[in-house]
């Protein structure tokens, strides 16, 4: 397997995992059971699971009356895509091993 492979299954689980907190979370809202903290959530998306978080918020219909989830969310996303554009337009090679 090659380096891009592995990143891509990370972005993958990550992302679903970001997905499933985020329904998890709006399922103990409904209950009014312990939740899932709004910090772990944005931690989920700064580390790669930006795209499954904010898909789980409009999905779930979940925290998009916080205007900090509602924005923040997708403005992570917006960087994170800048960043891999900028990357891989980069004239420096990366390489790992």
């Amino acid at each position: 397997m090659d380096v891009i492979s592995y990143i891509l299954s990370y972005l993958g689980v990550i992302n679903f995992i970001g997905l499933i907190i985020m329904g998890i979370d709006k399922l103990k809202a409904k209950k009014r059971a312990w939740r899932v903290p709004e910090s772990t959530l944005f931690v989920i998306a700064f580390i790669g699971g930006s795209l499954g978080t904010t898909i789980g918020m409009f999905l779930f219909r979940h925290k998009t009356k916080h205007w900090y989830f509602r924005y923040g969310m997708p403005a992570i996303l917006i960087v994170q895509i800048a960043i891999v554009v900028i990357l891989m337009n980069s004239p420096i090679h990366f390489s790992i091993l």
